[in-house]
Parts: structure tokens; sequence; C-alpha cells
């Protein structure tokens, strides 16, 4: 299989960035991006320069890691999962592909393909997390909760904070990843007494790290991974007009 390739390449934040342009004749369709991409780096090294970077970790669509735009498709041509998970045989022979990062002033480009999202990081910090006594895990059935809610918690808990939801948005939103990791918690009993501290300081820290408003056009839902639901925006918006 064949593949023309036009890679973003950029040594530095603050470095003026380019596309690179490679033709790879000898693909196999089985292969998924990041296997291109090594196979890639083991020609470029062999031709002494410098090899792609480029963020993988599980490839197995769990970790949110490897997502990068393929053609302006943010992780890749299919919907609903990660660039890890799109394999060779989702394009045509002889295609022409351009590769480059996630876009977003909240996620600067580090090196080439390799974006950094530590304002996610410092979103969970800000309150994603329950002030509970650690120790010896409490019996199962001590707090009862109602299947239908404990599924809704699981649903938001699925994030994998890709980041897909900013890439894709006109206003570099954050709000589906925030309202998942708010809800995930704030629904169940453990994290209800803190809901109002949550929602306070995990939303104010996205305003903080420069991501835009909602405005609740529904592409983030369409294109994650796993498949958040945009109620958790409006599960959200709730919280921080009754806080």
């Amino acid at each position: 299989m064949k593949l023309e390739l036009h890679v973003w390449r950029q040594s530095g934040q603050f470095e003026k960035g380019y596309f690179e342009k490679h033709v790879l004749d000898d693909l196999d369709e089985h292969m998924s991006v990041p296997e291109m991409l090594d196979h890639l780096n083991t020609k470029i090294i062999k031709s002494t320069g410098s090899p792609i970077a480029f963020e993988s970790d599980c490839r197995e669509g769990i970790c949110g890691q490897c997502g990068f735009v393929i053609n302006g498709d943010i992780h890749g041509p299919i919907n609903g999962t990660t660039t890890c998970q799109i394999h060779l045989r989702s394009f045509d022979d002889g295609q022409t592909l351009f590769i480059e990062p996630f876009r977003a002033k909240a996620f600067p480009i580090k090196k080439d393909l390799v974006i950094d999202r530590s304002a996610f990081d410092r979103i969970i910090q800000a309150g994603g997390y329950i002030g509970v006594n650690t120790g010896q895990a409490s019996e199962a059935n001590t707090i009862l909760i109602n299947h239908e809610l404990a599924e809704k918690a699981f649903d938001a808990a699925a994030c994998i904070g890709c980041g897909a939801c900013v890439a894709v948005c006109k206003n570099a939103s954050a709000m589906l990843f925030t309202s998942a990791k708010v809800n995930h918690l704030s629904m169940l009993p453990q994290g209800e007494l803190e809901a109002s501290q949550r929602v306070t300081n995990m939303v104010n820290q996205m305003d903080e790290e420069g991501f835009g408003s909602c405005t609740y056009t529904g592409e983030c839902e369409k294109i994650c991974p796993q498949g958040i639901s945009i109620t958790n925006i409006v599960d959200l918006n709730r919280r921080w007009f009754w806080k």
C-alpha cells in the first residue's frame, strides 16, 4: 500500500512549524496509524534524520494519548474512536494524508504531533476528587446506589481526557471533559457533599486555562471516543446555577 504523508514538524512551542513530505510504498493495510509512524521513523532514523515525535501508550483506545488530526478529521476519518484504532485500510491506496496536532490555545505544541494536555490535569486537581478518609475499603453494600444512577456515573467516568472535544469545538471549549469529571463524582453520594465547591473550582480553572465557551453545537459528543453525552454539560450548568 502506498501513501503520501505530509506530517507537521515543529521543534518547540514558539518555533515555526511546517509540513514535511514522505512517500511510503511498502505499507500494510492492517497497520494502525501509530504503527505507520513507527515504520516511517525507522526509515528516518536509518537515514540519520530526526524522528517524528508523537504520543501513544496503550494503543487499544483506552489512554487517549495518541490523538492528532488527519486530513482535518479529529483522530481520523472514523468518528467515535482514537487515532491508534484507525487502520490504513480506512484510506485509499495512493491517498495523500496531512497529519497535524490538535489545535487549541490551551494545548500548546511541545514538538511535532505532541501537545501539552496538562491544562486537563490542573482542572482535575482543582476538584476532581472527593475528600474522604482513606483506609480499609468499606463493605460494598454500605451505601445503596440505584443501578440507573450508577450506570450514568460510570458513563461520565469513561472520559479518557484525549482532548478531541476541545480540538473539534469551534470555541476550543473543554465543557464536555469538565462536565464529565464533575458529574461522575457529584452524582454519587460519596461526592455529593462537595458538589457545589467542585463545580465552582473546576469551571473556574477551566476558564483560567483559556478554554473557550460552550455553544452546544454537539460536535464534541459526535467525535468523543467514549461517547460521552452532552447531557453532562446540561447537568453541569444546572449545578453551576444552583450552587
